[in-house]
């Protein structure tokens, strides 16, 4: 049987999805610094009171669909098992889980484009980028903590550097493939975020052993 939220819950969804759209529409058509909270709160017919229930913050907002793909990516991880044999690499079970993040993002209705208009945003919003980096950084701290306490790394020592490094490479791949990913022509595909994210993922251990020389130039 479907579990259906209660209806307080509904609601609280729904005014959260509110200020997150017009967020989103107000920032992208007048500037991040075009609009004021007051006028944002105004725009969803609900008080500051009420905004900062939900967002800490105008940053906070508009980098909404980012992170709400990252927290559900920990959840994921919270679960998610290491293999049938309990031998998958763990870089693999971190692509894992935010696959299958991405695949929860599925039943969110307007999703791509709200992560669209936030890259947009954000490439020209120095103190969305701020955020990002600090949300990040706690994010991250969340999955090694989870990995820890959850697995049992082969041949570890407690100075061991392999799971902060897999988080962080991680990390670094989904950064590649939403740069490739948003620039698409048109409104992007959300099942094609997936494959970039696959790709940069399989990008990983090439990066590691590539090698090069210095670029000779014409005389």
């Amino acid at each position: 049987m479907t579990n259906v939220l209660p209806l307080r819950e509904r609601k609280k969804l729904r005014t959260r999805q509110a200020l997150i759209d017009s967020a989103l529409e107000l920032f992208s058509e007048r500037g991040f610094g075009g609009v004021t909270l007051d006028e944002l709160c105004e725009s969803v017919e609900v008080s500051k009171r009420t905004f900062f229930r939900y967002f800490t913050s105008k940053e906070d907002v508009a980098m909404a669909p980012t992170q709400d793909l990252w927290l559900a990516f920990l959840d994921d991880l919270e679960t998610r098992e290491p293999g049938d044999r309990g031998d998958l690499p763990v870089l693999e079970m971190l692509r894992d889980a935010l696959l299958g993040a991405l695949g929860s993002m599925a039943a969110e209705e307007g999703w791509t484009r709200r992560v669209v208009l936030s890259r947009q945003l954000a490439d020209r919003t120095p103190s969305m980028d701020a955020h990002g980096l600090h949300f990040c950084h706690r994010t991250s701290r969340a999955a090694l903590d989870i990995l820890h306490r959850r697995l049992d790394f082969a041949d570890a020592t407690p100075a061991d550097l392999r799971p902060r490094l897999a988080v962080d490479m991680l990390v670094a791949a989904f950064h590649c493939a939403l740069e490739a990913w948003v620039p698409e022509p048109g409104m992007p595909v959300r099942g094609e975020l997936a494959t970039h994210v696959r790709d940069a993922c399989a990008a990983l251990p090439g990066s590691l052993t590539l090698t090069a020389g210095l670029r000779r130039t014409a005389d």
